[in-house]
This record gives structure tokens, C-alpha cells and sequence, in this order.
């Protein structure tokens, strides 16, 4: 039985190489005169991934559509590939829709799970339903009123131009999201294209350019010429017709291990978050910076500052308890999702956390207790002179080398123990998997070519072992409606926002007066000095023209000549605990999160307040991405102060 003190450590993320797919449907003329050799190629290029995959899990994601897709998913499942469809309508509009029915009974039979008159068009219903009863399946059926009504009015007036025009308009975008779904999950997207257009919303062409500005790469196979397919990086390829790859094989194989195993990040990963590194109890002896704050931040600065981190497997009955409560009360939501959120994000969250939290009191703390020992070090080495006179000089002596010891004791275990580097890759792992959730909660995510990238050093473990976090949720098996919507605004994203938007608030509100009082303390420390300094000057001299007992200023040499060492040194000492800790940078930082969240906040409760029929997955989406967007700047913003501030010996 797991304890504070002896938790249950959170396995590392199974790596998953998550895979999109996009191509045109059947009635595209390329793809429909190369059916056979495209299906060839996609066979082709599943088994190389696979060989370079090894024994990973592969998942792939398509929008089930009749044509590249659905060729891809029969491949995959042959392969005994996890299949995931993020459908841009309700599970029975998409039915309808994909069918291609001609008449409005037949239309109407197929909304309602029944079998359509026409041979060919239960024909195609039939090959979705045997797919998508095979695939775990997010179905985005918000919008799903209008478009059935506008799909049905169309078919009852195939002339209707207008109707016509409305009709795709509406359906390309919900194409459009859902694709913007798969693009999210995917580390490589599969497309089949003939390179005729990209500017039609939610099209095959439109969907790679999205791919390639999201960051991600693309195996591209010519409808036309499928044997010629070729890697594509960047959007600007797509317009040059470049032969194949020369190095497409290898290439195919580079990206996939990658994905799955960045070089030398396993190692960094395992070692960061090793148990070693868990302690149930902060340490008082590394509370310093902490005590800083709380000295000169306002409230009560003797406080106990102890903090006792939650074990990971007390999460879920304890600070993560609400956050899965408001996730299982979501319309439909399958018991087991929440519960993989615990488990995969919530407790994984809480082991970083608590490490993240130590590191941080052994760096910034050790840090600032090495800038008040070399402070001491230099006043105790002078406290003998009006003390205790030259005859204790070796007590004196002693214990500044017991001060300078310290220093550099600590310094060479910061140093050896990577204090600096710990506390700032699993921080970011941290903050990554505390906003997860509300993202999970909507099946979108940062896509893999947008996350941030390290500075200072090379460690980008972080980012992968909490994409692969997430990965290990997968998409929900839900149906998106519009109470769902409404239950993630409520009941996750307005919380969360306001939560951190506070916290930022707070936070800045406490670190500008830590800076403006450690300022003063400073600036007051050098005013003694002078102050000090000016006073012996003036009893010497009123020594010198007699106006003063002519032996005062000799015999008060030594103590003033201890306090002008004293008040430069303690002011010194100040700026530099003041410059390390960057309060004022810090406090800016989270300013301006917070006013970014405001806004956002601000946002979603007027999203939340509109009425019901209102709600659209995009819109929600929008801010949920907006919100870690903010997340993410925060992060790279701190990083860039501290990246460079590497434990050292405060000279």
C-alpha cells in the first residue's frame, strides 16, 4: 500500500506513433483511374512504417470519408492498427451524407439507421458503418440540425444553386474541423492528392497545406503518378514539382523513429522523473527563496513554509477530484475516460509536480542561501576588529571558511545533481499536463510541430513525455453536442481560466512588491553605508581642527570601518538575491498571462452565456487552444529568463 512518503510511481508514457490520413474521395477522376496502384502504395508505405515502428502501438486517424481514407483504413486495420475517426457530423448525418444518396427517401432512411433502396448508395453506408464499428469514433454533431435540414432541402431541389452553395459551405467547414482534429493527433499525415487545388475549405489540398503550417510532416502520394510520392516539410514544396526524395525511404524512417523516440531524450526522461527525486516533505534547509517572498511579499513572513506534496495516487480523491467529477458529468461521456485522465495525465501531473517543486527549492533556494553565506563570509571575516580584537581572529577565520565551504559544497551538488536543469525540464512538464484535460475534454491538442522548444539546453523530453501522455488518452468516443460544448465551458475551461488568471494576478501582484522592497532594502543598505562612512570623516576631521576629541575617530577606526563593510555588503548581497530572483521580470510575465487569460475569460463567458442553439464546436475549440496558447507563451517567456542561470558560485 502506497504512502506519501513511499508513492506509487506513475509509469512512463507507452510510445504511440499517431498517423493521419487525407486523400480525395472516389469521385475524384485520379484517384478513381489509379484505385488499385494507390492502394499498392498505401500498403507499401504501412509496411515500412511498421518496420520502423517496431513493436509500438500505431494509431490512425481518417475522417471515414469513401475513397484515400477509407483505402487507409482497411490497410490499417489489416495491420491490426488502432483505428480513430474524428467525424465532422453526428454519426447518422455522416452516414447520410457519405452514402451520397440522390433522393430524399433514401436520405431520410439512412438518417433514421436504415437501409437505403438504392444498391449502390447502402452499398457505401454498409462500408462505413463495417469501418466506423471497428474504430473509435468523435463525432462533432453540434451542427447537425441546420445541415440535415439544408442536406434534405437540397435533394428535394438538386437545381437550387444557392441551397447548393450553402450546403457545401456548411459541410466543407465542419470537414474543415474535423480535419483540424486529426491534423492535432498526428505526427505524420498520409495524403493522396492530385495537386489540383488547396483553396477548397476542408479539401484534400487544404488539408496539407494545414498540416505543413502546423508543423508536421507529409508523405505525399500524386493521385496521378502514385509510385512517385515523396516527403514534403514545408508548404512552399507543395508548389515545386520535385522529383521523389532521394532519401524517401530513410527519410519515412527517420520521422517515424522521432516521433517515437527522440535521440537521447528516453535517458533524460527516465532520469528526471526517477524516484529518487520524489520527496513527500519539502526541506526547510532549501526554503530560503521561498522565505525571501514571504518576507518582503506581505503576510505573515515567519509562516511555516513546509509544502507536503500529494502522492499521485491520491490525486483523483483529492486536488483532481472536482476536475474528474465535471469530466464524468459530461452527456455521454464514457465512464472509463475520465478515469484514463487520472491515470495518464492527472497522476503523471502530480509525480512532476512534486519533483519540479523540490528541484526548485534545491536551485533557487540554494542559490539564494549561497548569496546570503558570501555576504556572511565577509562580515564575520571582519567581526573581529570591534568585537574581539586580533587574539579570536582564528574563531572568526573558522567560521568563514565554514561560510565559504558551504558555498562551494553546494554549489558542486547543484552542479553534479543538475538542480537547474531538473527543476526547469519537469516544470514544463508539469505545467503541460496541469491544462490538459480541457483540451482532452474537446479532442484538440497542440499540434507536434508547434510545441515549444527548449532553451539552453537540449533536453525536449518534456514536451514529448507529455504529448505522449495525451496520446495514451487518445481522442474521446463521444458525440459533441451542444450541451457537451456548454458542460466544458462551465464546468472546465471558465474554471480553469479563472483559476490560473487569479493565480497570475496574485503572483505579480506579490512578486512586484518582493522587487520594490528588496529595492529599497538595497538602496537603503548603501545609504547607511555612506551615512557610515561620512560620519568618521566628519569626527576625524573634527579631530584634526580640534573641534572634536582628537583620539575619537581613532579609536572608533575599527567599528566604522566594520560598518562601512557591513551595509555595502548586506546591500550587495540584496541586489544580487533581487537580480537572480528576477521579481520584476517574473511579476511581468505573469501580468501579462493574466491579462491574455482575462481576455480569453472574458470570452468564454460571453460564449457560455449565449444561447444554447449558439454553440459550435470551432468557436469552443478557438478558446480552448487560445487558452493554452497563453499556457505555452508563459512557458517559453520564463524559460528565456532562467534558461541561462545556471548554478554557479554568486560572484
Amino acid at each position: 500500500m502506497a504512502d506519501a512518503r513511499n508513492p506509487i510511481v506513475p509509469p512512463l508514457p507507452v510510445p504511440v506513433l499517431s498517423l493521419g490520413v487525407t486523400g480525395h474521395r472516389v469521385t475524384n477522376a485520379s484517384l478513381a483511374a489509379n484505385q488499385d496502384r494507390i492502394a499498392a502504395v498505401i500498403d507499401q508505405l504501412f509496411a515500412a512504417i511498421a518496420a520502423a515502428a517496431g513493436p509500438a502501438q500505431v494509431r490512425l486517424h481518417s475522417l471515414m470519408a469513401d475513397g484515400a481514407d477509407q483505402m487507409a483504413a482497411r490497410a490499417g486495420l489489416g495491420r491490426g492498427w488502432e483505428q480513430v475517426a474524428p467525424l465532422p457530423f453526428g454519426r447518422a448525418l455522416n452516414r447520410a451524407i457519405n452514402a451520397r444518396p440522390e433522393t430524399v427517401a433514401d436520405a431520410r432512411a439512412l438518417l433514421a439507421g436504415q437501409l437505403a433502396k438504392d444498391p449502390a448508395t447502402a452499398a457505401r453506408a454498409a462500408a462505413l458503418d463495417e469501418l466506423l464499428a471497428r474504430s473509435r469514433v468523435l463525432d462533432l454533431a453540434d451542427a447537425d440540425a441546420p445541415i440535415e435540414a439544408l442536406f434534405l432541402a437540397t435533394l428535394a431541389a438538386p437545381t437550387d444553386v444557392a441551397l447548393g452553395q450553402k450546403l457545401a459551405a456548411a459541410t466543407s467547414r465542419r470537414v474543415a474541423l474535423a480535419g483540424r482534429v486529426m491534423i492535432e493527433q498526428s505526427d505524420l499525415v498520409i495524403a493522396v492528392w492530385d495537386g489540383a487545388n488547396r483553396d477548397a475549405v476542408g479539401g484534400t489540398g487544404h488539408t496539407i497545406a494545414n498540416t505543413l503550417l502546423a508543423g508536421a510532416s507529409v508523405v505525399l502520394i500524386d493521385a496521378r503518378a502514385p509510385e512517385a510520392w515523396r516527403l514534403v516539410n514545408d508548404l512552399e514544396a507543395l508548389d515545386q514539382p520535385l522529383p521523389p526524395n532521394a532519401d524517401r525511404d530513410a527519410g519515412l524512417a527517420r520521422l517515424v523513429a522521432t516521433a517515437l523516440h527522440p535521440p537521447g531524450e528516453a535517458a533524460a526522461e527516465a532520469q528526471a522523473l526517477a524516484p529518487e527525486s520524489w520527496r513527500a516533505r519539502s526541506n526547510p534547509l532549501f526554503h530560503t527563496y521561498r522565505r525571501v517572498e514571504a518576507l518582503f511579499g506581505g503576510g505573515r513572513p515567519f509562516r511555516s513554509l513546509t509544502q507536503v506534496h500529494e502522492p499521485p495516487e491520491a490525486i483523483a480523491t483529492g486536488s483532481g477530484a472536482a476536475l474528474l467529477a465535471s469530466l464524468a458529468a459530461l452527456p455521454g461521456a464514457d465512464p472509463a475516460w475520465p478515469r484514463a485522465i487520472g491515470t495518464a495525465v492527472l497522476e503523471r501531473f502530480a509525480w512532476a509536480d512534486g519533483i519540479s517543486t523540490r528541484y526548485s527549492d534545491l536551485y533557487r533556494g540554494g542559490m539564494v542561501a549561497n548569496f546570503i553565506a558570501s555576504s556572511l563570509s565577509v562580515l564575520v571575516g571582519l567581526a573581529y576588529m570591534p568585537t574581539a580584537g586580533p587574539g579570536w581572529k582564528h574563531v572568526f577565520a573558522t567560521a568563514e571558511f565554514l561560510l565559504l565551504a558551504t558555498i562551494v559544497i553546494t554549489t558542486a551538488l547543484g552542479r553534479s545533481g543538475h538542480w537547474h536543469d531538473r527543476w526547469f525540464s519537469t516544470r514544463r512538464a508539469a505545467e503541460y499536463l496541469r491544462h490538459a484535460p480541457f483540451l482532452l475534454a474537446l479532442g484538440v491538442m497542440r499540434p507536434p510541430g508547434r510545441w515549444p522548444k527548449a532553451h539552453g539546453h537540449g533536453d525536449t523530453w518534456p514536451e514529448y513525455h507529455a504529448r505522449q501522455a495525451l496520446r495514451e488518452v487518445g481522442l474521446p468516443a463521444a458525440t459533441i453536442t451542444q450541451g457537451w460544448l456548454r458542460a466544458v465551458l462551465d464546468g472546465l475551461l471558465i474554471p480553469h481560466l479563472t483559476g490560473q488568471r487569479d493565480y497570475h494576478l496574485f503572483k505579480a501582484a506579490r512578486l512586484e512588491q518582493v522587487h520594490h522592497r528588496l529595492d529599497r532594502v538595497s538602496s537603503i543598505a548603501f545609504q547607511l553605508a555612506v551615512l557610515a562612512v561620512a560620519c568618521w570623516l566628519l569626527m576625524w576631521a573634527g579631530g584634526v581642527v580640534g573641534l572634536l576629541p582628537h583620539d575619537l575617530a581613532e579609536s572608533t577606526a575599527k567599528v566604522f570601518t566594520f560598518l562601512g563593510v557591513l551595509f555595502p555588503t548586506i546591500g550587495g548581497g540584496v541586489a544580487g538575491i533581487r537580480y537572480f530572483g528576477d521579481f520584476d521580470r517574473f511579476a511581468a510575465i505573469s501580468r501579462v498571462s493574466a491579462d491574455k487569460l482575462d481576455v480569453v475569460l472574458r470570452r468564454a463567458r460571453l460564449l457560455a452565456a449565449a444561447p444554447l442553439e449558439s454553440l459550435d464546436f470551432g468557436r469552443v475549440a478557438d478558446l480552448a487552444h487560445a487558452g493554452d496558447d497563453v499556457v505555452v507563451s508563459e512557458i517559453e517567456s520564463w524559460q528565456a529568463v532562467f534558461a541561462g542561470k545556471h548554478f554557479t558560485v554568486p560572484v
